[in-house]
């Protein structure tokens, strides 16, 4: 999926807070302005530079005051947000993924925002990437959440690698043209490979975004069918399977703690022993742009591009008090903003949500000299919407453990995959029938 589940630096914990007033309590500031508690998560970069950006907007204007607290993750968020909504404690905005803000609004526990956008003559919401924009919209049109920065995963080659091997990544238009370029530049001693062509990350989230590239989908049209056992996915995942354990051009790192498998995928790269990996925006903050450069995921055979780009959202609790709501608004808005989201793109490689981020000058001329800036968003404006799970993660969870049996176990796709199909459909028709 998921994208990169917001990288190692996430577990700092609730040690790591914020470094301005309020933050890491509720305590509220003494002024006499409307005071607005915000809950969010992020590794350290991620922190700081959402740190100043609140503090920027503190400083901005004399009406509202946002006070912070973070979390270690966006679960240990979601977990202490239902402690605080049930003790009538909760905050009044959330940085959240999309399935945990999905699941506030369909309890109604999040405001309807169209309120305030609809009497906004400034809010431009043709400017916001559409793919990121459309996620926080339910099937009435209510949209319960703003797009706060976006997550993809793009392709990080080893520039020396390519080099030797006389591959141009602009030639590559195909999974199946970077299967070729990891066939050459790998070396193989006897029977054992020593320098790899390629590092899918491992998990489902590069499969199904490979899957998608060839057309496939998870549900049917009508919602009433899992299709994950399709021609399009087991083609897909059997090539994996066929290029890790048969052809031995790519490998993986599962195992170990945390995001330990993360970062040795990335060490591989770096320190020149492996072609290029497959990894998230957010990883340029981490990697050496002398050594590796980026480019985005391939299309499938004929068919074009479509890997997932998920957005992490911004959400209104349901609150009685107007003169919070509107300051909560405002801050949705700033934080948003081109520049703001050009600052945020720069500093930590997540993805801009406002397609005017570009035309900021600070950011132009930054993706100017680092071309790889851009990368995630012009992946980003052709992405997939990962489809909402009806069985609460079940459809998710089958495919997880299909994807185990073949990147680890070698098992054939068709196999792990109908084994996939009738443990998801059994979970779908569960929900059907209620």
């Amino acid at each position: 999926m998921k994208m990169k589940k917001i990288i190692a630096s996430l577990l700092v914990g609730v040690s790591v807070l914020s470094v301005f007033t309020g933050c890491g309590t509720n305590n509220k500031n003494s002024s006499d302005k409307v005071e607005i508690d915000f809950w969010y998560s992020g590794g350290k970069t991620a922190v700081r530079v959402l740190s100043d950006i609140v503090e920027d907007f503190n400083e901005s204007q004399n009406k509202y005051h946002i006070n912070t607290v973070t979390q270690a993750d966006y679960t240990e968020t979601y977990q202490k947000l239902q402690a605080g909504i049930a003790g009538k404690k909760g905050p009044d905005i959330a940085l959240l993924d999309v399935d945990k803000s999905r699941n506030l609004a369909s309890k109604d526990l999040v405001e309807d925002l169209n309120e305030f956008i609809d009497i906004d003559e400034n809010f431009d919401k043709d400017d916001y990437v559409e793919v990121f924009f459309n996620q926080g919209i339910d099937e009435e049109g209510n949209i319960f959440a703003i797009p706060a920065y976006g997550t993809t995963q793009v392709l990080y080659y080893n520039i020396e690698a390519f080099e030797k091997a006389g591959i141009k990544a602009e030639d590559i238009k195909t999974w199946q043209d970077l299967a070729d370029a990891a066939k050459k530049i790998t070396v193989k001693e006897g029977d054992k490979t020593t320098f790899y062509g390629w590092e899918p990350m491992y998990g489902v989230d590069n499969l199904i975004d490979a899957a998608f590239s060839n057309g496939a989908s998870i549900f049917s049209e009508d919602g009433t069918k899992v299709t994950i056992n399709t021609d399009e996915w087991v083609e897909v995942w059997e090539s994996f399977r066929k290029w890790i354990h048969d052809d031995k051009i790519m490998t993986i790192h599962y195992g170990g703690q945390g995001w330990e498998y993360w970062y040795k995928t990335i060490d591989d790269v770096l320190n020149n022993v492996a072609g290029g990996y497959t990894g998230s925006s957010g990883d340029q903050a981490d990697l050496d742009f002398t050594k590796v450069a980026a480019m985005e995921q391939p299309g499938w055979g004929d068919n074009p591009s479509a890997p997932t780009a998920e957005a992490l959202q911004l959400v209104m609790l349901k609150n009685d008090d107007d003169d919070v709501k509107q300051g909560v608004y405002e801050f949705m808005k700033f934080f948003t903003k081109a520049e703001n989201q050009g600052k945020w793109s720069k500093e930590t490689g997540y993805v801009a949500v406002r397609n005017s981020t570009k035309d900021i000058e600070d950011f132009s001329k930054y993706c100017e000299e680092n071309p790889q800036a851009l990368v995630p968003l012009q992946q980003a404006s052709h992405g997939s919407i990962l489809p909402e799970d009806p069985t609460g993660g079940k459809v998710i969870d089958a495919l997880t453990i299909a994807a185990d049996k073949v990147e680890i176990e070698g098992i054939s796709a068709k196999e792990a995959l109908d084994e996939a199909q009738e443990t998801a459909q059994k979970a779908l028709d569960e929900v059907l029938k209620k």
